[in-house]
């Protein structure tokens, strides 16, 4: 059929014939991409060809870069074949309404983004293509809704990609005008439902899903959660099969590509890096090289399972991400200086991040090593020495191998531990390692094991590390099984058990305040054990209150330390843990006898001096923070109390840890006693006190607490919640990726008052539109992560308790308010409800061993919501909710009785 007769027809049939003309060929041309009938038919129908490309550029059948380059080349040649002038050239036609280039427009930065995540052709360069085609595009003027819309896309496109120099300099411009349009908040809140309105026209988007190749946010809120606030507890970094289970949920969620998905993942983890703020250079760098690439095999076996078919598929976007990801220079760039300064390096690191990270891909084979030697030439020659080679030269396993070297004596292992720090690939061995230690020095009650690895690594930074590989709550139970059992009724050299004992007690204060774990019970191989005894080592016992062992223990031991008899008899029948519970009352009891004249000060000071020895320096943290209330109880009218503080803290036997978890209350002291009078009868050196207390806990963590006690907090502890939440959303609107402590927030307020404000904090960002999509993120991140077993489920009161006074709430509200308020409530609940389907339905596939508490079932949740919205068919909120989510058909793919709703 010719040009003319196809117009006919379609004159006659009462129907576009250039529209016709141009779906029908696009479909023609997936088949017969070379024939030059369909190219003359493209020709003919410029103007509208290039707005249905772009459409139909969304279509994952289009998703070819060969076809999709061709088809904008076409478009292209067609342009500069025209004559028309570049600088003011636009493909598409000059009499177009605004409207309707608006939409091209989106479409053509949609186009943008799609171009970078699909594999990469060395033949057809697309994103060059799409490029041009951008830039030869007219951006009329627009309203400030209209910019609203535009902004978020074009902000995207220059954080997430690595753009031509030309193309960025386009968007940037763009981005600035769409600015200045955004200005006027007053105006844009008023234009808010005329956007929403819009939106549904154009037909952008849907109430389910992320709605966006985009989402850095979400991202970096899990991987905040799994390195740092949930680590402690049974959903962090460290359950490999919930992670996996984890990465599934948001991979269906987010209905990405495989490649997008790979690429925000990869991109979102080297920017939370390059952003680094709340969580350690250090501890970020350890993630992504030592702990990521375990997590991606999971997450693939786990995804595999349920697709065996898709296996390619993910190597080819592992290819194609790392492709996208290691472009971006303008982040690797700052990655690796902030590694060299974390290292105390003035130069660029010998490893670059990215290679370190490409190595360990190979060693977890996600990638091949003759694609990796396109990704960096140098690491085929990389001859770095690692602990792994190590291990290989010597014919050891790599566990095996850091056994032998960590088994040493004096500063060796320290030395070992240190280059594990710094070699990220090697900490799943010694993971693995420390919790076969811990386990059989358990079972076998070996003290000298149990001790010489305590010691190892309450010393230092490793328990960060080994947070992302095992449970610290295990090691925790070891621990605390290995006290309960231990006696030094049999040993050879009591003194020398008790100080091995010594290691295990401050092992287990520094984890317990470093990880700040919810519950106080910790079971490991079927048996639990309490850490509440651990609390309570600076209660004061009054004498006549002890009785049992308790008063047999403290009888003795203020005999072996205060009267000179023998301390080896009374250390081998002594129970550990009763020594440890009325140590502190031991110190004040002897000081009580003092200022009553019943004890000299030499004896005092004599017997006070054991505790500065390994013999009981294990028992300070609960001395000192005893004579620290004592002090304050007596308003520093404490001559002998202060004496006895300044004599165990300035004593270099005493322990940095003890020095580390006491600082705070000692710098309070200081600074309390700084205004009032001084007590002429004491020699209280403050400088002395004021060095050790900073070279134990850092210039800057001492310079913090200092700047806290001086200040007072920044905020009221009641407002901590709305904080967060605000801080999160500022970072989101300002490209800086957020994280949220909510179990936190839930130890300041009631969950219902905390849903509450999150509530009143959504609706203030809803008025401003480029700032919906962040907002519904945080919402769904807050209302799905998984609770630990101390909090209540989030979601449950909010569909159950929240939505129902929100929908009275929302009615009562004026006509134009009430209306944007019962669309934010709608896309929440149904963005929730989807997210936590997704989930639930990886964790059953994953055989994930502790499932996370959501409460109810989403379908139990979601029967429940449709039974409370049959009883408000006469709320306007209500009847919105219902008539929404009933009429989402991928929705109700997911939730079919909420077609109930709409009979």
């Amino acid at each position: 059929m010719t040009i003319p007769e196809l117009t006919r027809n379609c004159f006659q049939s009462g129907i576009s014939a250039v529209k016709s003309t141009t779906d029908s060929v696009l479909v023609l041309y997936r088949s017969y991409p070379g024939d030059p009938a369909l190219h003359e038919y493209l020709k003919y129908a410029l103007n509208v060809f290039i707005a249905t490309l772009l459409q139909a550029a969304r279509n994952p059948e289009l998703h070819n870069a060969a076809t999709l380059d061709m088809l904008c080349r076409i478009a292209l040649d067609a342009h500069y074949s025209s004559g028309q002038p570049n600088p003011i050239g636009s493909v598409v036609a000059f009499d177009e309404s605004p409207i309707v280039v608006l939409g091209v427009v989106q479409d053509a930065l949609q186009l943008l983004e799609i171009a970078h995540t699909l594999p990469v052709s060395h033949f057809h360069q697309l994103t060059t293509s799409s490029s041009e085609l951008l830039i030869r595009k007219s951006f009329p003027f627009i309203s400030t809704t209209q910019a609203a819309l535009h902004y978020q896309t074009a902000n995207d496109l220059l954080l997430n990609f690595q753009l031509s120099p030309g193309l960025r300099e386009v968007l940037e411009h763009f981005e600035r005008q769409l600015r200045k349009l955004m200005g006027d908040d007053a105006k844009l809140a008023r234009e808010a439902q005329m956007m929403h309105t819009m939106q549904l026209t154009l037909g952008r988007g849907d109430i389910v899903g992320s709605s966006s190749n985009n989402d850095l946010v979400s991202l970096s809120l899990t991987l905040h959660a799994l390195v740092a606030t949930m680590k402690a507890g049974d959903f962090g970094a460290a359950n490999l099969q919930y992670c996996a289970a984890l990465l599934v949920g948001l991979f269906r969620w987010s209905s990405w590509s495989p490649t997008v998905f790979y690429t925000q993942l990869l991109l979102c983890a080297f920017v939370c890096l390059s952003q680094s703020s709340t969580i350690t250079t250090t501890m970020w760098k350890t993630f992504i090289v030592g702990r990521l690439p375990q997590l991606l095999v999971a997450f693939e076996k786990c995804i595999n399972t349920e697709s065996p078919s898709s296996e390619s598929d993910w190597k080819h976007a592992m290819q194609n991400a790392l492709f996208i990801v290691l472009r971006r220079n303008d982040v690797l760039s700052v990655c690796d200086s902030m590694i060299a300064q974390a290292e105390g390096n003035s130069s660029p690191p010998s490893q670059p991040l990215a290679r370190c990270f490409l190595k360990e891909l190979l060693v977890h084979g996600l990638l091949e090593q003759r694609l990796a030697v396109t990704f960096d030439h140098g690491i085929a020659n990389d001859n770095t020495p690692s602990l792994r080679s190590e291990a290989q030269d010597a014919g050891m396993t790599l566990e095996t191998y850091l056994e032998t070297k960590l088994s040493g004596e004096g500063d060796e292992p320290r030395m070992w531990l240190s280059r594990i720090r710094r070699e990220p690939g090697s900490q799943i061995a010694f993971g693995d390692f420390v919790k076969q230690r811990f386990a059989d020095a358990t079972s076998q009650l070996d003290i000298e094991a149990m001790g010489h690895i305590c010691k190892l690594l309450y010393h230092d930074q490793a328990l960060d590390a080994l947070s992302l590989h095992i449970k610290t709550s295990e090691l925790v139970a070891y621990a605390l099984q290995f006290f309960e059992l231990y006696t030094c009724e049999t040993v050879g050299d009591p003194q020398t058990a008790l100080s091995h004992i010594g290691d295990v007690v401050m092992f287990l204060q520094s984890v317990l305040a470093r990880f700040n774990f919810q519950s106080n019970t910790f079971s490991v191989d079927g048996k639990t054990t309490s850490s509440e005894f651990l609390k309570l080592t600076a209660e004061v016992y009054h004498y006549n209150s002890l009785t049992g062992g308790d008063l047999t223990t403290f009888n003795a031991w203020l005999k072996a330390l205060f009267e000179s008899e023998g301390i080896e008899d009374t250390v081998r029948s002594t129970q550990p843990k009763t020594l440890l519970r009325v140590a502190a009352s031991l110190v004040l009891h002897a000081i009580g006898s003092t200022v009553e004249g019943k004890m000299n000060m030499d004896t005092l000071r004599n017997g006070v001096m054991y505790f500065t020895d390994p013999l009981l320096n294990w028992t300070l943290v609960g001395v000192i923070k005893a004579l620290l209330q004592e002090i304050h109880q007596k308003r520093f009218n404490a001559p002998i109390h202060l004496e006895v503080l300044q004599t165990l803290l300035l004593s270099p036997s005493c322990p940095r840890l003890v020095l580390t978890l006491c600082g705070p209350r000692v710098m309070s002291l200081l600074a309390n006693r700084a205004r009032k009078e001084p007590i002429a009868s004491v020699t209280f050196n403050n400088e002395d006190l004021q060095r050790v207390l900073t070279t134990a806990l850092g210039a800057r963590e001492e310079a913090r607490i200092r700047s806290a006690i001086t200040m007072g907090p920044r905020v009221s502890w009641q407002e901590y919640p709305r904080q967060a939440i605000q801080t999160a959303l500022n970072m989101a609107r300002t490209n800086k990726l957020p994280s949220i402590d909510v179990e936190r927030c839930l130890k300041v307020v009631s969950p219902s008052k905390f849903l509450q404000v999150l509530w009143s904090e959504l609706v203030v960002v809803a008025n401003v539109p480029s700032e919906i999509e962040h907002s519904r993120r945080l919402a769904v991140f807050i209302l799905t992560a998984p609770r630990p077993p101390t909090t209540p489920p989030l979601l449950p009161i909010f569909l159950h308790n929240i939505v129902p006074s929100l929908i009275i709430h929302i009615d009562s509200q004026p006509e134009q308010t009430m209306t944007m308020s019962a669309e934010l409530l709608v896309a929440l609940v149904s963005s929730v409800l989807t997210a936590v389907m997704h989930l639930e339905l990886a964790i059953q596939s994953a055989t994930v061993k502790v499932h996370p508490v959501f409460g109810q079932t989403s379908s139990a949740m979601a029967r429940r919501l449709v039974s409370d919205l049959r009883t408000r068919k006469f709320s306007y909120t209500g009847s919105t909710l219902a008539q929404r989510l009933s009429s989402s058909q991928s929705f109700l793919a997911n939730f079919p009785v909420f077609m109930e709703l709409g009979t």
